[in-house]
């Protein structure tokens, strides 16, 4: 599962971070051209998905085992589902099992 399915799409993204790079402008330029955006829309965009996908795995897990907690989701169901979004991230986590997720979130 990726966060653009389910209900990972309706989870709230990772706290922005304090000056982000500038997105590289050649990136700039295709974005905007191939989505129909102007090049500061096409930033924004930029800096918003590079903002996702820095956010630790640590605080990853530990947002979503919340997120999906409020859901009313039980903690076996939820580790099996972040087991396999981590797995499944643009730069995956490591294979963590249900105790390493436990510890992730509890400590």
């Amino acid at each position: 599962m990726t966060r653009s399915t389910n209900a990972a799409a309706t989870l709230p993204g990772p706290p922005a971070s304090a000056g982000p790079p500038s997105p590289d402008g050649d990136l700039v330029a295709q974005v905007a051209a191939s989505a129909g955006l102007s090049p500061g829309e096409a930033a924004r965009v930029i800096a918003d998905v590079l903002a996702w996908y820095r956010e630790p795995v640590e605080a990853y897990v530990r947002r979503r085992h919340a997120w999906l907690r409020a859901q009313g989701k039980k903690n076996p169901e939820i580790f099996g589902l972040i087991g396999a979004e981590v797995a499944g991230r643009l730069v995956a986590a490591p294979d963590l099992t249900e105790r390493q997720l436990r510890r992730i979130v509890y400590g």
